[in-house]
């Protein structure tokens, strides 16, 4: 289900980045498959305790409306935001949908995973083609373990605009290279975090009935995940300031979706009565 809804949004967002009458509609229709992609994830979210994606969830829908309605009228701004978000969709489909492709990169995400904790003398064995273990837990690397996501996302908003060869090429240097080097990172310090548990902390919040699960939340669901939001603002900040416009749209974005939903909220709320002396 969620693989053809996945699909069906590539597809769309295609279909966006064609010239044509579709257009509008395609980039309503590849929006809409992403929100409710999310939508289906939310049990696994919950398995998982992971509180970001649920959260993102729940911003999507209003996010998804405002869009609608701006790609209906023709709004340039989140026309150019959509153009982003079909590069990104390009770029990682292929990953996700041929299987050898993503096979690939995720045997050479988990050799470089055996390098780098073999240079820092950390034991760990591979209990199978993509996955290691140590003190008994193991840490499977699949897909979204090998930063593609994250790098199709911030190639998608540094070509969102009109921009120099020049720019193209440093945008490209700033994203793919640096984003690759720091989730590998990410998942050493996940590995060793939960397999060595560091963190056994609140299991209330943080288990989930399996034994040590634990570390895994909170190194996985909240230091990396905070560590990789603080390195993508950063990575955008550095984009903004080699391609200005990209900031210029980034502003104008922001307040676009703010007067909207002030709009929507302010129809929401009921007019004031006047007291009566």
């Amino acid at each position: 289900m969620i693989e053809y809804l996945v699909l069906a949004s590539a597809l769309a967002f295609v279909l966006f980045l064609l010239p044509g009458p579709q257009r509008r509609y395609a980039g309503i229709a590849g929006w809409a498959g992403m929100v409710l992609v999310l939508v289906a994830l939310l049990p696994e979210f919950a398995a998982e305790n992971n509180f970001v994606y649920p959260a993102m969830t729940v911003a999507a829908i209003p996010f998804l409306a405002i869009t609608a309605r701006r790609l209906l009228m023709g709004d340039a701004r989140v026309e150019a935001l959509t153009r982003g978000a079909a590069i990104a969709f390009v770029l990682y489909a292929p990953f996700e949908f041929i299987a050898p492709l993503g096979d690939w990169l995720i045997g050479v995400v988990v050799g470089q995973l055996a390098w780098l904790l073999a240079v820092i003398g950390f034991p760990v064995s591979l209990w199978a083609w993509n996955t290691f273990m140590h003190n008994g837990f193991r840490v499977e690397i699949i897909l979204a373990c090998t930063g593609i996501q994250s790098i199709a996302i911030m190639l998608g908003v540094a070509f969102a605009v009109p921009s120099t060869l020049r720019q193209k090429v440093l945008a490209f240097l700033f994203v793919a290279p640096v984003i690759y080097v720091l989730n590998l990172l990410r998942n050493v310090f996940v590995i060793i975090a939960y397999t060595d548990q560091w963190f056994p902390y609140l299991p209330q919040i943080a288990g989930n009935g399996e034994l040590g699960y634990e570390s895994f939340f909170w190194a996985h669901n909240v230091l990396a995940e905070l560590g990789a939001l603080a390195a993508l603002i950063l990575i955008a900040w550095a984009l903004f300031r080699l391609i200005p416009a990209l900031g210029e749209l980034a502003a104008d974005l922001v307040e676009v979706y703010r007067a909207d939903l002030m709009r929507v909220v302010g129809r929401g709320r009921a007019p004031a009565r006047r007291p009566r002396g």
